[in-house]
């Protein structure tokens, strides 16, 4: 099933300003960014900015790019007038990919739409299990529970599912009990046009503002959002300088 990709790269960022334009070996992490998202079968890959430098590094390399508003609250936002400023139809199958993940699997990104489209779902995005009772734990780490058709449940930064038994066997959590399904949601998610188009009139959720996982907004509506496994964890974005400075060295030596 053909889809798009649309890349949200905001310039503002409290740790790394202006962080779209970061160089990574020559070019800028937007670019980069797109290039992964071209080899992942996407019909079309846009940039979408709120600055007119990222827009200009964009069309640099032929890349669309579109300018879109400085107010958006989430990257979802951005998506929804992407979908509006290009008259995309309803059925169009849009996968938002973060501006800060250079090195994003376009396999992963392939997944992700295709279980959009064999789901029936609103949303698709994706998951790995989790085997590191550190990772569970860790509130930086979102984890998700799933129903038995793989839709998901419910979102949280909290250790979920919780094993009562076995923790409170073991006090101090260093490890997780045999075959209990832990998993850790990838943010990476493929949405069908129409949702976009209702996303922007549905009300805040509380769950989202305590969680801090926009997510929770399409469950607490009653959307589905059908999930994935993937059989192996994305590498990491660019979230602070010393990420930054860990993928200049990686683009430096490629």
């Amino acid at each position: 099933m053909p889809f798009k990709v649309v890349i949200p790269a905001r310039y503002g960022s409290t740790r790394l300003p202006a962080k779209p334009l970061l160089d990574l070996g020559g070019k800028p992490m937007v670019v980069r960014v797109a290039e992964r998202a071209l080899l992942s079968g996407a019909e079309e890959v846009v940039v979408a900015t709120d600055h007119p430098d990222v827009l200009a590094a964009a069309e640099r390399y032929d890349l669309r790019a579109l300018l879109t508003r400085t107010e958006h609250a989430s990257g979802t936002d951005r998506l929804a007038e992407v979908v509006a400023l290009s008259g995309w139809s309803d059925d169009t199958t849009v996968v938002n990919v973060q501006g800060d993940e250079p090195l994003i699997d376009p396999g992963l990104i392939a997944l992700t739409a295709a279980r959009l489209a064999t789901s029936g779902a609103d949303i698709a995005t994706v998951a790995h299990p989790v085997a590191d009772a550190a990772d569970f734990f860790n509130p930086h780490v979102v984890k998700v529970v799933l129903t038995a058709s793989g839709d998901a449940l419910y979102f949280s930064r909290a250790p979920i599912p919780y094993a009562r038994d076995h923790f409170a066997r073991e006090a101090g959590g260093e490890t997780l009990p045999p075959g209990m399904h832990a998993y850790r949601h990838v943010g990476l998610y493929a949405y069908r046009a129409s949702f976009l188009r209702t996303y922007t009139g549905l009300a805040p959720s509380p769950l989202e503002s305590l969680e801090a996982l926009e997510q929770l907004r399409a469950l607490w509506h009653g959307f589905r959002i059908s999930v994935a496994i993937a059989d192996h964890l994305p590498l990491a974005g660019v979230d602070t300088p010393e990420d930054a400075r860990r993928l200049q060295e990686w683009f430096e030596k490629v």
